[in-house]
């Protein structure tokens, strides 16, 4: 029996958008060393702002500027900074408060230990030496014993040179992924180019690819049965954006493969076909390339086409 695997996984992408006249100013402003908020219809000042009251919902554009001080409201101690992280030594998450707004920003605060902070505890910004409108011109909060710096809440247009209209942000997500017992031994099945599912015992439903448990039944499945490798597809749809990093050329088809002495469809790209010739009912098999552990795509048997009575449970 083999044994459960595990592997690392990055899920990494860049999230990129355009900015209204609102988040423009505020991260514009944050560039040149100025904080921005908005004021509502009751008159709180919200930092960050927001284009829409959140009372009223209407839209609000009464930009005003606060102080760089301000009060932390409540905070976590983060022991052990993971990469990209504001700062790469222990730090705090705080919402602080500053001085002429209603609301709290989220952000880091540069402090010795968690003994050093409290709530209450009066803090200031540290800007970034280099700033280009973002979130991350403001490097971190740090505590602040001075006077009080002005906090009201001036009136501003909101206008600056060179605004900064929209932002990309690398999102990013590590993980390890366990498949378990049964997708374990689906996998390796692959790897020796046998396609391998899970009966239920109640049902005697196969399961393809094989999920431990009878999403039908709710009990647990052992039993498991080699099927295919042909099957049959049962719906489709054309793709016709092409992926970042994908070495296929556009339109080409993903589809619903239901696999011979198999109760569930599973999903593969079809090849070897012109786009517009995919159909459901056609009879496909697996296209294997070396050193793949799965299937590059399927492609047409050259079967005549399955009667929609073979299929029509699995649509």
């Amino acid at each position: 029996m083999p044994g459960i695997l595990s592997a690392p996984l990055v899920v990494e992408f860049p999230f990129t958008r355009s900015l209204g006249p609102v988040q423009s100013a505020f991260l514009t402003g944050l560039r040149e060393r100025t904080v921005l908020g908005v004021r509502t219809g009751d008159g709180k000042v919200l930092v960050p702002p927001v284009e829409y009251d959140p009372v009223t919902a209407e839209e609000i554009r009464d930009l005003v500027e606060v102080a760089v001080t301000g009060t932390v409201t409540t905070w976590a101690w983060n022991p052990y900074p993971r990469r990209d992280q504001p700062l790469d030594t222990p730090f705090a998450w705080v919402l602080v408060r500053l001085d002429g707004a209603d609301t709290a920003l989220l952000h880091v605060l540069d402090a010795p230990g968690p003994d050093a902070v409290h709530t209450g505890m009066r803090v200031r910004v540290r800007w970034a030496e280099h700033r280009t409108g973002a979130i991350t011109d403001i490097a971190c909060f740090e505590p602040y014993e001075g006077e009080g710096e002005p906090g009201g809440s001036a009136p501003h247009d909101g206008e600056f040179a060179d605004p900064v209209t929209g932002i990309v942000t690398p999102a990013r997500l590590d993980y390890t992924y366990s498949p378990g017992r049964a997708q374990s031994a689906y996998l390796e099945a692959l790897a020796g180019r046998r396609v391998v599912g899970e009966r239920c015992p109640s049902c005697r439903k196969v399961y393809v690819p094989p999920r431990g448990a009878c999403p039908t039944c709710g009990v647990a499945t052992d039993e498991r049965v080699e099927v295919g490798p042909r099957g049959t597809v049962t719906t489709f749809c054309v793709v016709n954006i092409k992926a970042k990093n994908l070495d296929i050329e556009v339109p080409y088809v993903y589809a619903h493969i239901a696999l011979d002495g198999a109760d569930l469809a599973l999903h593969a790209r079809i090849g070897g076909i012109p786009y517009d010739q995919v159909r459901m009912g056609l009879r496909v098999e697996p296209v294997w390339s070396e050193g793949n552990r799965h299937p590059d795509h399927y492609r047409p048997t050259g079967e005549p086409d399955a009667d929609y009575d073979a299929y029509r449970e699995l649509v």
